[in-house]
């Protein structure tokens, strides 16, 4: 039972629901961006992580293979800074050919459509990956620079955990100044109020969408490689159950709203963390306390935790 466990279990596993909460708010923001910018949920940004996660995998092999991950611990650092830079790379290229390919050409459809064409989107990735690569897992090999941790007490704290939540702050830090204060930044906040009167403006609708995945892809390719690192393993169907639990995270905290991601993944990352243990049930039943909140918040407060204001449109 719960009360049978120490201080130092509940400590544990908190942190370690704030290392998936922050791996959660990397998928759960490119979800909020879309949705913002086109008023669509991107049902294939599941499939982009995990291709940002094989792209994280092939760039680590080579550089095991080439002998940078047993130098130097400055030559260890750049070369993990490449494979994330990997994983972004190819997150980004699926995320803008799927803007191109299966999103805007029905950009003025209704909006079940652009739904429809998602799904299968991801489908057909998921598939095609598993044809390419078959379905045995890829096992991330971490190396020996960040494969320990320390102990704060009775605490075990990995390198690895410590890396993945430091890095998901920085690049959701990054994120919200570019949206807050660039050029471009002010043109998504533009375009998602209003796209015909910010084309009027001289904003290019096109140009800003683009960007869009591409931000949203970046973030899902750096949450790809970084849970391979934490999970160990990638797959073709590691991102579906990903996908929904971040989409939960952008709901829980306000879908179109970027503070409310940040937030709602964090706290998913601690319920699902805490959840199993303080109701005493095995964590392979870890997925239905995350989709029980995801219907527990769409029955009593659609609009999130954060209470965003949806225009009637929107809604």
């Amino acid at each position: 039972m719960a009360e049978n466990y120490p201080a130092s279990f509940w400590i544990s596993q908190a942190l370690n629901g704030l290392v998936l909460g922050g791996v959660y708010a990397l998928v759960a923001l490119g979800y909020t961006l879309v949705y913002g910018i086109l008023l669509m949920i991107n049902f294939a940004h599941g499939e982009v992580v995990m291709i940002g996660g094989f792209a994280g995998f092939f760039a680590l092999q080579f550089f095991t293979a080439i002998g940078w991950l047993e130098g130097s611990a400055a030559l260890v650092a750049f070369a993990l800074l490449l494979i994330v830079g990997a994983g972004m790379l190819a997150s980004v290229l699926t995320g803008v050919t799927l803007e191109r390919v299966a999103y805007r050409p029905l950009r003025g459809a209704p909006r079940l459509v652009p739904l429809i064409s998602a799904i299968g989107a991801s489908l057909f990735l998921q598939y095609s990956v598993l044809l390419i690569f078959g379905v045995s897992p890829r096992v991330y090999q971490k190396p020996a620079l960040i494969a320990g941790g320390f102990r704060v007490g009775d605490v075990f704290v990995p390198y690895t955990g410590v890396i993945i939540f430091a890095t998901s702050l920085l690049l959701m830090l990054a994120l919200y100044l570019i949206v807050q204060r660039s050029k471009l930044g002010k043109a998504m906040r533009a375009v998602a109020e209003d796209k015909g009167t910010a084309a009027l403006m001289g904003i290019d609708v096109n140009q800003v969408i683009v960007f869009t995945f591409i931000l949203g892809s970046a973030l899902a390719g750096a949450a790809g490689v970084m849970l391979g690192f934490h999970n160990t393993i990638v797959k073709f169907n590691s991102g579906f159950i990903l996908g929904l639990k971040a989409f939960t995270a952008a709901v829980l905290g306000g879908i179109g709203n970027i503070p409310g991601a940040m937030m709602g993944a964090l706290l998913l990352g601690l319920i699902e963390a805490i959840g199993p243990s303080a109701l005493g049930i095995p964590t392979e039943y870890k997925d239905i306390i995350s989709f029980s909140v995801l219907v527990l918040i769409l029955i009593f407060r659609p609009s999130g935790l954060l209470g965003e204001v949806l225009s009637e449109k929107k809604a």
